[in-house]
């Protein structure tokens, strides 16, 4: 065994004798406190990185009450979070943000109902600051359970989902806007039998992107709107079904990349030129979806990876107001469980012309 391996870990009374200060000083600071002069914490802390000390996290705990860890919790089973690159996206700007401030990410899929009150009973329990939730279905239990579990939340979607959800903090993309942007292009390229595949109609972004297709074909056949369910073999199969109800459609517009790609597959099938026979647009602009394509997908761009990034600076922002007004903040805690709840977002869409339409 080396030396190394059996050294004793250093102690906050050996970076109190190295720093020349008490230990109690070495507490507030490697505990986030408060109430040290700067001179004092610029010793602790390169005394710190000489000795190699790491704080306990229990101890920092009873100190800042705080886990420095957050829960991200999507609704959806682990074979569509890791097969759909949406999620690895808003998972990376989401994880980039906690690391900048120090925090761990704790992955929470939910497989079936019965997951929810799983996954209730963990974030009750306290072994996290707060919550990151997004991809819920109308039909959730989740954010009712979240919301008696008292842990400050930020949604990722437009709250749409009863319980738990009133005066939530959310960060979005302007679903509505960006579909009303895409069918104008269409509009504009000349076609009339513009034809829509929705996402799942359980999720408000779908229901957004249908409320932007109808706002600009007002009158669209009822035979032109199909719903799909966000996956590549959901877009196969409604454009299937689009095909067969309306032959003579000339565009269509696709409530994300996933579905277009899809979509493309069975128009070169049934022998359709894109966009020459048939114009098509996607959402999202997820690159390695619609730079793959053959041809190219114009998309709808919303920035995913700055979404998570929003959702997860808005929860610390959030708890940082939290631990600074404790404990004269409870009554002041909004909906969200956060203190001076930070307003919601709603990110700009824009579109990306490519060769498909």
């Amino acid at each position: 065994m080396t030396e190394s391996s059996t050294a004793p870990r250093p102690t906050l009374e050996a970076v109190a004798a190295r720093a020349g200060v008490s230990r109690a000083t070495v507490s507030r600071v490697v505990n986030g406190g408060d109430g040290v002069r700067e001179p004092l914490v610029e010793r602790v802390r390169r005394a710190v990185d000489e000795l190699g000390y790491v704080p306990n996290q229990a101890a920092r705990s009873l100190v800042t009450r705080r886990h420095d860890a957050v829960a991200v919790v999507i609704a959806e089973p682990e074979t569509r979070v890791f097969a759909d690159p949406f999620f690895a996206l808003q998972l990376r700007g989401i994880s980039k943000e906690l690391t900048a401030h120090d925090s761990q990410l704790v992955l929470l899929l939910t497989e079936g109902r019965d997951d929810h009150v799983r996954v209730g009973r963990y974030l009750a329990g306290g072994h996290v600051d707060g919550a990151l939730v997004f991809s819920l279905h109308l039909d959730d239990r989740l954010p009712g359970l979240i919301h008696g579990a008292g842990v400050p939340t930020v949604y990722g979607g437009r709250p749409g989902w009863g319980d738990g959800t009133r005066g939530a903090v959310y960060v979005d993309s302007d679903n509505r806007g960006g579909a009303r942007e895409a069918v104008r292009h269409l509009v504009a390229l000349g076609r009339t039998r513009v034809a829509h595949i929705t996402g799942a109609l359980d999720q408000t972004s779908a229901v957004d992107r249908l409320d932007g297709f109808r706002d600009v074909m007002v009158d669209a056949d009822p035979r032109l709107i199909v719903e799909g369910d966000f996956t590549p073999a959901g877009g196969e199969r409604a454009m299937r079904e689009l095909l067969d109800r309306c032959p003579e459609l000339d565009a269509v517009f696709a409530a994300n990349d996933l579905m277009a790609s899809g979509a493309l597959r069975v128009l070169r099938e049934r022998g359709r030129r894109v966009p020459e026979d048939v114009a098509l647009i996607g959402f999202d602009d997820m690159l390695p979806v619609a730079e793959q394509t053959d041809p190219p997908l114009t998309t709808v761009r919303q920035d995913i990876e700055e979404m998570g990034r929003l959702m997860a600076r808005l929860l610390l922002r959030g708890l940082d107001r939290r631990s600074a007004t404790e404990p004269a903040a409870a009554g002041s805690v909004a909906q969200s469980g956060l203190v001076g709840a930070p307003s919601s977002v709603v990110l700009p869409t824009t579109l990306v012309r490519r060769a498909s339409a």
